[in-house]
């Protein structure tokens, strides 16, 4: 056998003793599969984070949608969060 046909031979050898070695060493290193599993958690946060926040868009769109679109909604924002009232109405204070 010549040193072609061993090396050719030799190649597949080596490169499977070398995938098996640098395999689990890449797996089991600190940027390895517990990395993964940190990124995953990471990932579903941010995930359930993003739905939280769509959610909260959808709120807030309807109540400016009712806002620009109902008088009723409007004055009770003015009443309820600014404190406002109309001419006409007393307002009573009283202590407690």
């Amino acid at each position: 056998m010549d040193k072609r046909q061993l090396a050719q031979r030799a190649a597949p050898i080596a490169l499977l003793v070398l995938a098996s070695v640098s395999v689990p060493a890449m797996i089991l290193s600190p940027n390895g599969l517990e990395r993964l599993r940190r990124l995953e958690a990471e990932k579903e946060q941010v995930d359930e984070e993003a739905a939280r926040l769509a959610q909260e868009i959808r709120r807030l769109r309807a109540e400016a949608k009712r806002l620009k679109t109902h008088p009723a909604a409007v004055e009770r924002v003015a009443r309820d969060e600014l404190g406002l009232v109309r001419q006409t109405e007393v307002v009573f204070q009283f202590k407690e």
